[in-house]
């Protein structure tokens, strides 16, 4: 049993109880709320993943002008989605596949770059093929290694396309090459990064082709107006509200336990069908009910829709 556990007053007992719907809730159907993952970032409140969307729709129509003019074709390009990561789970993404993605890394100082476009293999030959305007072999052999003229091209397309996603905003340059099976960016575990991925496709046809973008979320605050949070900015019942508003959305395992007895290997082994077990507690006393593996309260057997239940009689109160 936790120290915690053991500190728990009746008050936070009953909103426990309110939480997994043993007491009365307050109506909260006109609230909008949304479920929250501690195990992924938010660096952006939802104003400004709404500036960011539009952000990233601009770069789409710019990406878009970049494809027509580098391979002379009309071409459709549309965000597929603007995910925040941390940077350990990327990581591990990145070994998990064998890390055989295209790299063009950017930042306003090559030497500390702060962020990179990634195509898979499958999609820089198909780009590649479609900037040398030969589309007859983009279904031929995709997992083969670009040749040094498809490398060339395919970095200048990269290039454009990062010069699309500065939108004038910041002086991005890309890295001097392309590389494959090299993550170019040096990443910290806890660092949070923005994952834009872009659907592309000719007009005329059906397939599309994947990339995206990933850069820091800090760098991305100027596009979306993120001020910078003061020290001190919440005070502690501020906290202490948004803490327990989650907690409130914790299941907690409630066991209801009639009473218990002891019984020898030998006399288990010996039951039957129809035999009787004489329990530790009278039929007039409480039921316990237990969570976290602790007697927080005591009720009576009832039954409500054709289901077991149980009335509370009683708040222990040896946990105050």
């Amino acid at each position: 049993m936790s120290r915690a556990a053991n500190n728990l007053s009746k008050e936070k007992i009953q909103q426990l109880l309110i939480a997994v719907g043993s007491g009365p809730m307050e109506d909260t159907t006109g609230i909008e709320a949304t479920e929250y993952n501690w195990n992924k970032p938010h660096y952006f409140d939802r104003k400004q993943l709404n500036k960011l969307d539009n952000f990233t729709k601009k770069v789409a129509k710019t990406i878009t002008v970049k494809f027509v003019d580098f391979c002379h074709s009309e071409f459709d390009v549309t965000v597929a989605s603007t995910k925040q990561h941390f940077a350990a789970e990327l990581i591990d993404q990145a070994m998990e596949s064998g890390q055989d993605d295209y790299y063009l890394a950017f930042g306003t100082d090559q030497s500390h770059p702060c962020g990179l476009i990634s195509i898979p293999t499958k999609t820089a030959f198909i780009w590649a093929t479609q900037l040398l305007g030969d589309p007859e072999s983009e279904e031929e052999d995709s997992g083969r290694d670009l040749s040094q003229l498809e490398e060339s091209l395919l970095s200048d397309l990269l290039s454009a396309l990062i010069e699309a996603f500065s939108q004038k905003i910041w002086d991005f340059q890309p890295a001097r090459n392309i590389v494959r099976r090299f993550f170019p960016l040096e990443l910290k575990g806890t660092e949070e990064l923005c994952k834009i991925t872009f659907d592309v496709k000719k007009t005329d046809q059906e397939k599309s082709s994947e990339a995206y973008i990933l850069t820091l979320c800090s760098e991305l605050e100027t596009a979306v107006g993120k001020a910078e949070q003061a020290v001190g900015g919440f005070s502690a019942e501020d906290i202490s509200k948004a803490i327990l508003g989650h907690m409130q959305q914790m299941p907690v395992c409630i066991t209801a336990q009639l009473a218990s007895t002891m019984l020898t290997l030998e006399e288990i082994m010996s039951l039957e069908v129809g035999d009787i077990l004489l329990l530790d507690k009278k039929v007039n006393e409480p039921i316990e009910l237990i969570t976290s593996g602790r007697t927080a309260l005591l009720g009576r057997p009832a039954k409500l829709a054709g289901k077991h239940a149980l009335v509370i009689t009683e708040l222990l109160g040896g946990a105050g």
